[in-house]
Protein backbone atom coordinates (compact mmCIF):
# COMPACT_ATOMS: atom_id res chain seq x y z
CA UNK A 1 0.00 0.00 0.00
CA UNK A 2 1.44 3.39 -1.09
CA UNK A 3 2.89 4.80 2.52
CA UNK A 4 1.59 8.65 1.33
CA UNK A 5 -1.75 7.04 1.18
CA UNK A 6 -1.37 5.37 4.66
CA UNK A 7 -0.11 8.61 6.57
CA UNK A 8 -3.50 10.21 5.06
CA UNK A 9 -5.68 7.93 6.02
CA UNK A 10 -4.50 8.25 9.47
CA UNK A 11 -4.45 11.11 10.10
CA UNK A 12 -7.97 11.99 8.86
CA UNK A 13 -8.67 9.13 10.98
CA UNK A 14 -7.14 10.96 14.28
CA UNK A 15 -8.63 14.17 13.16
CA UNK A 16 -12.25 12.39 13.33
CA UNK A 17 -11.46 10.67 16.57
CA UNK A 18 -10.31 13.29 18.16
CA UNK A 19 -13.59 15.59 17.33
CA UNK A 20 -15.67 12.98 17.88
CA UNK A 21 -13.79 12.61 21.66
CA UNK A 22 -14.42 16.23 22.23
CA UNK A 23 -17.98 15.39 21.44
CA UNK A 24 -18.13 12.87 24.34
CA UNK A 25 -16.75 14.74 26.61
CA UNK A 26 -18.91 17.98 26.20
CA UNK A 27 -21.90 16.48 25.43
CA UNK A 28 -22.86 17.89 22.02
CA UNK A 29 -23.82 16.23 19.06
CA UNK A 30 -23.18 18.18 15.77
CA UNK A 31 -26.34 20.23 15.43
CA UNK A 32 -25.72 21.86 18.72
CA UNK A 33 -22.17 22.72 17.71
CA UNK A 34 -23.44 24.05 14.31
CA UNK A 35 -25.57 26.23 16.32
CA UNK A 36 -23.33 27.43 18.44
CA UNK A 37 -20.83 28.53 15.74
CA UNK A 38 -23.96 30.50 14.48
CA UNK A 39 -23.83 32.09 17.74
CA UNK A 40 -20.57 33.14 17.76
CA UNK A 41 -20.51 34.31 14.30
CA UNK A 42 -22.82 36.65 14.93
CA UNK A 43 -22.12 37.89 18.79
CA UNK A 44 -25.03 36.30 19.82
CA UNK A 45 -23.25 34.29 22.35
CA UNK A 46 -21.91 36.46 24.85
CA UNK A 47 -19.29 36.65 27.98
CA UNK A 48 -19.21 38.73 30.87
CA UNK A 49 -21.72 39.14 33.86
CA UNK A 50 -25.15 39.51 32.93
CA UNK A 51 -28.54 40.07 34.61
CA UNK A 52 -31.39 37.66 33.28
CA UNK A 53 -35.25 38.05 32.59
CA UNK A 54 -35.56 35.46 35.87
CA UNK A 55 -33.78 37.97 37.69
CA UNK A 56 -30.95 35.95 38.21
CA UNK A 57 -26.99 36.50 37.02
CA UNK A 58 -25.27 34.65 34.68
CA UNK A 59 -21.47 34.73 33.23
CA UNK A 60 -23.20 34.26 29.59
CA UNK A 61 -25.92 35.55 27.96
CA UNK A 62 -27.92 34.46 24.72
CA UNK A 63 -28.72 37.73 23.03
CA UNK A 64 -30.77 35.95 19.83
CA UNK A 65 -31.36 38.76 18.82
CA UNK A 66 -27.95 39.12 17.11
CA UNK A 67 -28.39 35.60 15.15
CA UNK A 68 -32.12 36.33 14.33
CA UNK A 69 -31.34 39.47 12.23
CA UNK A 70 -30.08 37.17 9.54
CA UNK A 71 -33.09 35.22 7.78
CA UNK A 72 -30.86 31.98 6.31
CA UNK A 73 -30.03 31.82 9.90
CA UNK A 74 -33.02 32.17 11.35
CA UNK A 75 -34.89 29.58 9.34
CA UNK A 76 -31.89 27.19 9.60
CA UNK A 77 -32.31 27.35 13.83
CA UNK A 78 -36.07 27.26 13.75
CA UNK A 79 -36.40 24.42 11.82
CA UNK A 80 -35.85 21.51 14.56
CA UNK A 81 -38.99 23.11 15.79
CA UNK A 82 -41.10 23.09 12.99
CA UNK A 83 -39.74 19.52 11.82
CA UNK A 84 -41.05 18.23 15.82
CA UNK A 85 -44.09 19.86 15.73
CA UNK A 86 -44.81 19.11 11.90
CA UNK A 87 -46.94 16.59 12.53
CA UNK A 88 -49.37 17.96 15.06
CA UNK A 89 -52.69 19.11 14.98
CA UNK A 90 -51.86 23.46 15.11
CA UNK A 91 -54.29 26.41 14.67
CA UNK A 92 -52.01 29.58 15.97
CA UNK A 93 -48.64 29.80 16.88
CA UNK A 94 -47.88 32.35 19.67
CA UNK A 95 -44.79 33.98 21.58
CA UNK A 96 -44.49 36.29 23.93
CA UNK A 97 -42.89 39.81 23.20
CA UNK A 98 -40.37 40.67 22.06
CA UNK A 99 -37.72 38.49 22.01
CA UNK A 100 -39.78 35.56 20.85
CA UNK A 101 -41.87 36.94 18.29
CA UNK A 102 -38.89 36.06 15.36
CA UNK A 103 -38.81 32.55 16.38
CA UNK A 104 -42.33 32.30 16.72
CA UNK A 105 -43.15 33.91 13.03
CA UNK A 106 -40.60 31.48 11.52
CA UNK A 107 -42.22 28.67 13.09
CA UNK A 108 -45.79 29.72 11.97
CA UNK A 109 -44.26 30.84 8.70
CA UNK A 110 -42.76 26.87 8.19
CA UNK A 111 -45.54 25.49 9.49
CA UNK A 112 -48.00 27.59 7.17
CA UNK A 113 -50.32 28.14 10.58
CA UNK A 114 -51.85 31.83 12.01
CA UNK A 115 -48.86 33.82 14.62
CA UNK A 116 -50.08 35.98 17.13
CA UNK A 117 -47.87 37.76 20.01
CA UNK A 118 -48.49 38.12 23.65
CA UNK A 119 -47.24 41.41 25.46
CA UNK A 120 -47.10 43.16 28.82
CA UNK A 121 -49.80 45.67 29.96
CA UNK A 122 -48.95 47.22 33.52
CA UNK A 123 -46.59 43.99 34.02
CA UNK A 124 -48.47 41.51 32.93
CA UNK A 125 -48.56 39.12 29.88
CA UNK A 126 -51.83 39.86 27.92
CA UNK A 127 -53.20 39.80 24.21
CA UNK A 128 -53.85 42.92 22.60
CA UNK A 129 -54.64 44.32 19.03
CA UNK A 130 -57.40 42.34 18.47
CA UNK A 131 -55.38 39.12 19.14
CA UNK A 132 -57.66 36.25 20.81
CA UNK A 133 -58.21 32.56 21.40
CA UNK A 134 -61.19 30.46 20.10
CA UNK A 135 -62.33 27.71 22.68
CA UNK A 136 -60.47 24.28 21.69
CA UNK A 137 -58.20 26.48 19.27
CA UNK A 138 -55.05 24.02 18.93
CA UNK A 139 -51.60 26.60 20.26
CA UNK A 140 -48.21 26.19 20.02
CA UNK A 141 -46.32 28.21 22.23
CA UNK A 142 -42.80 29.38 20.84
CA UNK A 143 -39.77 31.01 22.61
CA UNK A 144 -36.21 32.38 21.86
CA UNK A 145 -34.48 31.50 25.15
CA UNK A 146 -35.80 29.66 28.59
CA UNK A 147 -34.04 29.87 31.93
CA UNK A 148 -36.89 29.70 34.75
CA UNK A 149 -39.51 29.09 31.38
CA UNK A 150 -41.76 32.28 33.59
CA UNK A 151 -42.58 34.01 30.31
CA UNK A 152 -43.78 30.81 28.68
CA UNK A 153 -45.59 29.89 31.64
CA UNK A 154 -47.56 32.92 31.81
CA UNK A 155 -48.58 32.73 27.68
CA UNK A 156 -49.68 29.08 28.55
CA UNK A 157 -52.07 30.74 31.15
CA UNK A 158 -53.46 32.71 28.45
CA UNK A 159 -54.29 30.04 26.47
CA UNK A 160 -56.03 27.80 29.03
CA UNK A 161 -57.76 31.02 30.25
CA UNK A 162 -59.51 31.07 26.72
CA UNK A 163 -60.34 27.50 26.82
CA UNK A 164 -57.81 26.77 23.81
CA UNK A 165 -55.76 23.55 23.73
CA UNK A 166 -51.93 23.77 24.25
CA UNK A 167 -50.33 21.30 22.07
CA UNK A 168 -46.63 21.91 22.68
CA UNK A 169 -43.31 24.69 23.44
CA UNK A 170 -40.77 25.11 21.16
CA UNK A 171 -37.49 27.04 22.01
CA UNK A 172 -34.20 28.25 20.47
CA UNK A 173 -31.91 27.54 23.57
CA UNK A 174 -33.08 26.19 26.40
CA UNK A 175 -30.79 27.65 29.12
CA UNK A 176 -32.24 25.10 31.98
CA UNK A 177 -30.84 21.83 29.77
CA UNK A 178 -34.23 20.30 29.96
CA UNK A 179 -34.95 20.80 33.49
CA UNK A 180 -37.86 23.30 33.18
CA UNK A 181 -40.85 21.63 32.06
CA UNK A 182 -44.23 22.32 30.59
CA UNK A 183 -46.38 19.22 30.78
CA UNK A 184 -46.82 19.09 27.02
CA UNK A 185 -44.30 17.95 24.42
CA UNK A 186 -41.36 20.30 23.79
CA UNK A 187 -38.15 21.02 21.92
CA UNK A 188 -35.41 22.71 21.59
CA UNK A 189 -32.68 23.40 19.04
CA UNK A 190 -30.13 24.21 21.40
CA UNK A 191 -30.07 22.75 25.44
CA UNK A 192 -26.85 23.82 27.97
CA UNK A 193 -27.35 24.25 31.39
CA UNK A 194 -25.78 27.87 31.85
CA UNK A 195 -24.39 29.01 35.30
CA UNK A 196 -26.59 31.43 37.06
CA UNK A 197 -26.39 33.03 40.56
CA UNK A 198 -28.59 34.58 43.25
CA UNK A 199 -27.70 38.36 43.30
CA UNK A 200 -26.96 37.73 46.68
CA UNK A 201 -24.92 35.06 45.79
CA UNK A 202 -23.37 36.06 42.88
CA UNK A 203 -19.54 35.95 42.46
CA UNK A 204 -19.55 38.46 40.07
CA UNK A 205 -21.24 41.03 41.73
CA UNK A 206 -19.03 40.28 44.79
CA UNK A 207 -15.80 41.37 42.20
CA UNK A 208 -17.50 44.58 41.41
CA UNK A 209 -18.41 43.96 37.66
CA UNK A 210 -21.51 45.46 36.71
CA UNK A 211 -24.65 43.26 35.76
CA UNK A 212 -25.52 44.13 32.22
CA UNK A 213 -29.56 43.53 31.08
CA UNK A 214 -29.07 43.19 27.13
CA UNK A 215 -32.50 41.43 26.23
CA UNK A 216 -35.68 43.09 25.73
CA UNK A 217 -37.21 43.57 28.92
CA UNK A 218 -35.93 46.20 31.87
CA UNK A 219 -34.97 45.00 35.60
CA UNK A 220 -33.14 46.79 37.99
CA UNK A 221 -29.68 44.87 39.02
Amino acid sequence: MDPLFCNIFYISLTYYLIKFIINIIYGLNMSDKNIIEIFEKTNALLNGHFLLTSGKHSNQYFQCAQVLQYPEYTEQICEDISEYFKDFEIDTVISPAIGGIVVGLEVARQLKKKFIFAERQDGKMTLRRGFKFEKGEKVLVCEDVVTTGGSVFEVIDLVKEAGAELVGVGIIVDRSNGKVKFGVPQTSTLQMEVITYEKDECPLCKQGLEAIKPGSRNIQA
